[in-house]
């Protein structure tokens, strides 16, 4: 393991909305997780303030919430840079390995020309 999958690691682990900018698409991903994010760390500081119980101490629940939001934005992300790096690595999709690749590259036919044969 090389040290840039080291750093890619680390900022998808701790940083996900700066993981997907700097390694994914951020135009399609970057801003929901991102909100998942900065929920995950508000719900963690709330828990620790008491939480919406207003208990006196930690409110083991809500930080348990905010771990849970965490854990979900940066599986998020490692999964969007995944995906992002399937479809560098064949962009022809030539072994179609990516299931976006696959999306995006569907090669039926053009519905337009099956609405012409339909009105003739």
């Amino acid at each position: 393991m090389g040290i840039r999958s080291l750093k890619r690691i680390w900022l998808t682990s701790f940083i996900p909305p700066l993981a997907v900018c700097r390694y994914g698409c951020a135009g399609c991903c970057a801003a929901p997780i991102g909100v998942m994010w900065i929920a995950a760390i508000i719900s963690i500081t709330y828990g620790f303030a008491g939480g919406p119980a207003e208990v006196e101490g930690i409110s083991w629940i809500t930080v348990l919430l905010g771990s849970a939001l965490w854990l979900i934005a940066s599986i998020w992300a490692m999964t969007v840079i995944r995906g992002v790096d399937a479809d560098q690595a064949d962009p022809k999709c030539a072994s179609r390995q990516s299931a976006v690749c696959r999306i995006a590259n569907d090669d039926d036919d053009d519905p337009m020309s099956e609405i012409k044969n339909l009105t003739q």
